[in-house]
């Protein structure tokens, strides 16, 4: 079992509360941030903009990822200009279909072509990784954000998949595979495993980092113990 210093993955940190995202920032082994509006809307962002430059002056250093709100393409390269103008270090993420389920790949090739930092979204499967490999840029810094966790959500495991698309953009240099939504620290391990490139890890699977690769008959003990103590302290009796 990997010590956290031999995992060969970075940490990307997720989320949209400013206060999360500086106590994530102290952190140095979060290498990168990722957003979305979903986050944003449960952080109570009302002013994108406002919130973005605040990130950015949290993190003035590391990768960043905002997302374009549009379901029109056109305004979607719009707002993927006006994002993209924030900071050398911003990626756009972009959904990688409207909800009208047309796949945005004339517009992720325009963006990178362009040199728009990109970080292509909500990819569930290998035939979108595969579509969107051919239309970024060789040489322009990019991410694919693959959903790993939901898709293990749907009952598949998804590794063979991750360990597929790390293979996919082998064909697509400056593109990096992201395994995002995890949903323990296990994914962690398995990410590092297949060479996949980044995971995001929320501030409850960072909270866990220091319990890699634990002793398990120490750990077993100490569950014991934790056991016996609430049971003390709760007074309990038969």
């Amino acid at each position: 079992m990997p010590s956290v210093s031999e995992l060969r993955v970075k940490l990307f940190a997720d989320g949209a509360d400013l206060r999360v995202i500086e106590t994530m920032a102290a952190n140095p082994q979060i290498k990168g941030f990722t957003t979305n509006p979903t986050l944003m809307r449960k952080a109570g962002v009302a002013d994108y903009e406002a919130f973005a430059r605040a990130a950015l002056a949290i993190v003035p250093d590391r990768p960043i990822s905002f997302e374009v709100f549009s379901d029109d393409f056109e305004e979607m390269a719009a707002q993927a200009a006006a994002i993209a103008s924030w900071g050398a270090h911003v990626f756009v993420k972009i959904p990688v279909t409207n909800t009208k389920g047309e796949f945005a790949g004339p517009l992720i090739a325009e963006l990178t072509a362009a040199g728009v930092q990109v970080n292509v979204t909500a990819v569930l499967t290998l035939e979108q990784v595969e579509r969107v490999a051919g239309c970024l840029r060789p040489g322009v810094a990019s991410f694919v954000s693959v959903f790993a966790g939901r898709i293990a959500d749907t009952g598949r495991d998804p590794v063979a998949l991750m360990a597929a698309a790390v293979e996919m953009l082998r064909t697509a240099p400056g593109a990096e595979l992201i395994w995002a939504s995890p949903r323990e620290l296990l994914n962690v391990v398995q990410g590092a495993q297949i060479g996949c490139h980044v995971i995001t890890v929320t501030h409850d699977i960072l909270r866990k980092l220091p319990i890699l690769g634990r002793d398990l008959e120490q750990y077993s003990l100490d569950t014991v113990e934790m056991f016996w103590r609430d049971a003390v302290s709760s007074g309990l009796s038969v």
